[in-house]
């Protein structure tokens, strides 16, 4: 995916960072529940549900490895699987 305005980075003035989470928004520009979306370059969207491993290159799972966590523990079958 590529971001729009349909999307909104969280915290994207913060330079430290190199993963952002990524809220979709409806129409009325609330925030939507379900996808877990995160960019690595604030151009192209990553869904976690259907896009860990496969779409992520060994960078961006080391990096999502280190400032997420949570997901990557969550995940991490998946990568035992892969």
């Amino acid at each position: 995916m590529t971001l729009n305005s349909d999307y909104a980075i969280h915290n994207v003035n913060d330079s430290s960072r190199r993963v952002w989470r990524v809220a979709e928004l409806s129409d009325d520009g609330s925030p939507l529940r379900g996808p877990i979306l995160v960019t690595f370059d604030k151009r192209t969207i990553f869904n976690l549900w259907t896009d860990f491993p496969s779409k992520f290159t060994p960078e961006q799972i080391q990096i999502l490895r280190e400032e997420e966590p949570y997901w990557y523990e969550f995940f991490m079958p998946r990568l035992e699987e892969a």
